[in-house]
């Protein structure tokens, strides 16, 4: 007598969709998996650094003393009475200011005379590579070149003498009255190439049509300038503007191979007075709490590009 024998199959169903869904997770983790050394790098040389300053901040001689004590808000009282702290902040935000100012000035004006089809393209070609040049140069190169020329027997001193324009030789960065506007004036040579390469990308890329339907309009080129090409270009201006006011107040080389922040405090700013405070002084407490000041300013800033970049 037969018998028929039935042989219970796994459910393969189920450990089929056990495996669709660990498939599913593996997908959703791989981008993530990509990201992680990148996310390492960022946390062991930015966040960890950040998070061992502002401890530095609350504590009593950081470093320096094996049992520092914890004093809160101290650091910052103390820096906030000083000052020093005070006229650094002020010299930081006029420097900040009137370089990103002026940056996009100059910027701009050389931008539209690239753009421009009334010069010759030869001459186009040879001032772009001119207008670029500063961007070559590192700071302590820069930093060189404005101290030779603005030194009491550099060629501005003689131009200007031989010009009538003064009588004596002015000591630009060792004089109280001058030492910061020479240095802001070294600084937007410097950095102006930034706002005129994009802003020269956003000219090229606004149709001229617009142009040619204003002119019919009977606009004239002022009309044009301010109702075209400026709205036009906002959304740039205001992104690079941002940008330039975060990296400028946080120039250090250029200051420290110019003036040192002298002479008696007159081109002081934020990152000099922090490095004083920290490798002149040793007062690594101090100093910490000066830069944990100078990361909320710029973060501030930060906060308003973000939302800038998007709304775009």
């Amino acid at each position: 007598m037969n018998r028929s024998i039935t042989v219970l199959a796994p459910a393969l169903p189920k450990a089929g969709r056990k495996g669709k869904l660990s498939y599913k997770t593996l997908r959703k983790l791989v981008p993530y998996l990509y990201v992680t050394p990148a996310t390492l790098l960022l946390v062991l040389l930015m966040l960890f650094p950040m998070a061992m300053v502002l401890r530095y901040s609350l504590m009593d001689g950081a470093i320096m003393k094996r049992d520092a004590a914890f004093v809160g808000l101290q650091n910052y009282i103390t820096i906030f009475q000083n000052p020093v702290f005070w006229q650094s902040l002020y010299q930081t935000l006029y420097f900040t200011v009137m370089s990103v100012v002026f940056h996009f000035v100059l910027g701009l004006a050389f931008a539209m005379l690239l753009n421009t089809n009334r010069v010759d393209p030869t001459i186009r070609s040879i001032l772009r590579v001119l207008f670029i040049l500063p961007w070559l140069f590192t700071a302590v190169i820069i930093a060189i070149i404005w101290r030779l020329l603005l030194d009491p027997n550099g060629v501005v001193n003689s131009v200007l003498m031989a010009l009538h324009v003064i009588d004596f030789k002015v000591e630009w960065f060792s004089s109280t009255s001058t030492a910061i506007h020479a240095l802001t004036f070294a600084n937007i040579w410097a950095g102006y190439p930034l706002f005129m390469v994009s802003l020269l990308a956003g000219l090229q890329g606004i149709s001229k049509e617009l142009y040619e339907a204003a002119g019919i309009d009977g606009a004239n080129e002022l009309q044009k300038f301010w109702y075209i090409t400026i709205p036009q270009l906002m959304p740039i201006i205001i992104s690079i503007a941002l940008l330039d006011f975060i990296w400028t107040m946080q120039v250090f080389p250029l200051v420290w191979m110019t003036t040192g922040g002298g002479p008696i405090y007159a081109t002081e700013m934020l990152s000099t007075f922090t490095y004083k405070l920290a490798f002149a002084q040793y007062e690594f407490s101090l100093a910490s709490a000066s830069a944990i000041v100078i990361l909320l300013i710029s973060m501030s800033v930060t906060y308003f590009y973000i939302k800038h970049q998007q709304r775009r």
